[in-house]
């Protein structure tokens, strides 16, 4: 988007937060630290400007992985208001409309204000305001917060901080800009503990996810001089650790500091359609020559350059295979 219209985008969701009353905010489908982040720092934005806000999740996301719950949820509901279509929705975070389970929020006679940073994001929302050059959605959020007079309480700093550090991957990944520290800055000195948040988000493991993580770094692959590395999660691996679903996040950021690795990838089982095996798949990529986001795509799903995802029922072998096919075809132009 040029600056002239992201400006634009920026005035129209500026005045659409200060004319509405009522507000329903929701955000995809097992939701990050980004899309929480946003969610929890959006509601409060909103709640400090005397708007009657109401954040909206599937009761199935529930229970939230167990580093995201301390998050203050108050004001949040699995069922949706009674005056819902007279509410402006807020997507936060959310690339594609499908990407939410909440059927409510997609009709066509439904006022959007689509908040996100994916830089393939459908443009769903009646306006919307994406700015693929910021760092996570809670920057935009941030941005927002400070045209709109709001001065963050540590609660909210803390749920800016959340988005921030964890769509970063605690600021190493390249989409961590300068406005992202001075970000960072202004909500360390808003009361964020940084050390309290870091402990929350990536310490106190509990011991089934070390398991998990065991398991899966001994079934590790690599394919093609190691360009792609490839790690699998089963049903068998959760039921003998008795871990939760949650507990596979961060497994990929051990494949992907592997030398020479262009691509990590982390297929987990989650369930079973007729029978057959569904499983989730993670995609990194290391240093943005292979953009993950257009093999997710080709796999159904979406994301970012450098992390991405889908879901899928190939084979362990046809999946090696798409994805072997994949990072080649976008490494071949390097090599000729």
């Amino acid at each position: 988007m040029a600056p002239d219209a992201m400006a634009d985008a920026r005035d129209r969701v500026l005045e659409e937060i200060r004319g509405a009353d009522r507000f329903c905010l929701v955000t995809h489908e097992h939701p990050d630290g980004d899309a929480l982040g946003s969610l929890v720092a959006m509601h409060r934005v909103l709640t400090e400007l005397g708007k009657d806000s109401v954040m909206l999740m599937a009761a199935d996301e529930f229970p939230l992985p167990y580093e995201y719950r301390f998050f203050d949820l108050s004001g949040l509901s699995t069922v949706p208001p009674g005056d819902i279509v007279d509410r402006t929705i807020v997507f936060l975070d959310c690339g594609n409309i499908d990407r939410t389970p909440l059927g409510i929020v997609k009709g066509d006679d439904v006022h959007i204000l689509n908040i996100d940073h994916h830089h393939d994001n459908t443009r769903f929302g009646t306006v919307d305001l994406v700015d693929p050059e910021a760092s996570c959605t809670a920057e935009i959020v941030w941005d927002l917060m400070r045209a709109l007079g709001v001065e963050p309480d540590q609660e909210l700093a803390e749920a800016l901080y959340v988005g921030l550090v964890t769509d970063t991957g605690k600021f190493m990944y390249e989409n961590t800009g300068p406005r992202a520290h001075v970000m960072a800055a202004e909500l360390i000195a808003a009361g964020v503990d940084t050390h309290a948040v870091y402990r929350r988000l990536y310490e106190d493991m509990p011991f089934p996810k070390l398991e998990l993580l065991a398991r899966a770094l001994r079934r590790v692959e690599r394919h093609d001089g190691g360009a792609l590395t490839m790690g699998r999660v089963t049903r068998e691996d959760f039921d003998a650790t008795g871990a939760e679903d949650s507990y596979t996040e961060g497994i990929i950021d051990h494949l992907r500091t592997v030398e020479g690795t262009k691509v990590a990838a982390l297929a987990r089982e989650i369930a079973s359609e007729n029978g057959t095996p569904v499983k989730k798949v993670s995609l990194r990529s290391t240093d943005g020559e292979v953009d993950v986001s257009a093999i997710a795509r080709a796999g159904g799903g979406g994301g970012h350059r450098q992390a991405a995802g889908f879901s899928t029922v190939l084979g362990d072998d046809e999946l090696v295979a798409f994805l072997r096919e994949q990072v080649a075809a976008q490494l071949a132009p390097a090599s000729t």
